[in-house]
C-alpha cells in the first residue's frame, strides 16, 4: 500500500533513463519523480561491467519500486527514452513468458534476472510512455545527467526528497536553455490548439500542481493566456503584446 506522504501530494511525473560506456562498460542509470507541491526526488546507481540496455531496466526497475511506496496521480506516466524496454514490457514479455523466458528463436531472453524482477514490480496504473532522447525534454535531460556521470564515476549532486525542483538546475546558462526549450514547446502547443492535462501545464509552466488546481478562469503565464477547456484541460493562446499578467 502506498504511504500517506509528508505533504508533498501525489507523484505527478516520473522519468528514467540509463547509459553506458563501451557498452558493454561502467553504466549508470538515472531516475526523478516530481511531486504536486513541485518537489523532486532524484536517485541513481552504477555497475562498474553492463550495457546501456540493462541500464535502462535498472532505473525502470528501482523507479516502479519507489512509486509503489508512494500516491499517485491517476494521470501519471513514466516516461523513458528506451524503447526496449517499452516494447519489452507491452509486446514481447507475454511471449517470453509463455515460451519459459525464451525468444522466438529458441534463445534464452538476454536480461532475463532484470525482465523478471520488472514483471513483479509493474504498476498496472502506471504506463510507460516514450520521450525522444536528447530532444530538449527537461525531466528526460535530468536522468540522463544522472545516469552518465554515475556511468563515469563521478560524483552527482542530487536534488533531496522536499527540494523544490528548481534545485536541479546546475547553472544560469542551463537554466536559460530550459526555459528557452520550454518556451518553444509553449509555443507549438499554443500554434496546434492542443489541450493538455493539469499535469503536462504544471510540467510545462513548472508550477506545483495543486496551485494551479486553485486557478479560475482564463490566466496569463508569459506570452501565453492559459485558458480552462472541457474535461479538465487547459489550452494555451498567444497573448497580444502589452497585456497585462495575472
Amino acid at each position: 500500500m502506498a504511504e500517506k506522504h509528508d505533504g508533498r501530494g501525489r507523484v505527478v511525473a516520473a522519468a528514467t533513463d540509463g547509459a553506458c560506456s563501451g557498452n558493454p562498460g561502467p553504466g549508470g542509470w538515472g531516475a526523478l519523480i516530481r511531486f504536486e507541491d513541485g518537489s523532486v526526488e532524484e536517485f541513481g546507481g552504477a555497475d562498474p561491467s553492463t550495457t546501456n540496455n540493462r541500464m535502462e531496466l535498472q532505473a525502470a526497475l528501482a523507479t516502479l519500486q519507489r512509486l509503489a511506496e508512494l500516491p499517485l496521480h491517476p494521470d501519471l506516466t513514466l516516461r523513458t527514452d528506451s524503447k526496449y524496454l517499452i516494447d519489452g514490457l507491452s509486446s514481447w514479455m507475454a511471449g517470453w513468458k509463455r515460451k519459459g523466458w525464451r525468444t522466438a528463436a529458441g534463445k534464452p531472453v538476454l536480461n532475463q534476472d532484470l525482465w523478471q524482477a520488472l514483471d513483479q514490480a509493474r504498476l498496472a496504473d502506471v504506463p510507460l510512455s516514450y520521450v525522444k532522447g536528447h530532444s530538449g525534454d527537461p525531466d528526460n535531460d535530468r536522468v540522463d545527467q544522472i545516469a552518465v556521470a554515475y556511468s563515469k564515476g563521478r560524483q552527482q549532486a542530487l536534488s533531496s526528497s522536499t527540494a523544490p525542483s528548481q534545485a536541479v538546475l546546475d547553472s544560469a546558462p542551463v537554466a536559460l536553455q530550459k526555459l528557452l526549450t520550454r518556451m518553444e514547446l509553449a509555443d507549438r502547443l499554443a500554434s496546434g490548439g492542443y489541450a493538455l492535462t493539469a499535469v503536462e501545464l504544471a510540467q510545462l509552466v513548472e508550477q506545483p500542481l495543486n496551485r494551479l488546481s486553485e486557478r479560475q478562469g482564463s490566466w496569463r503565464w508569459r506570452e501565453w493566456m492559459v485558458e480552462p477547456v472541457e474535461n479538465d484541460r487547459w489550452r494555451l493562446r498567444r497573448d497580444p503584446p502589452g497585456s497585462k499578467q495575472t
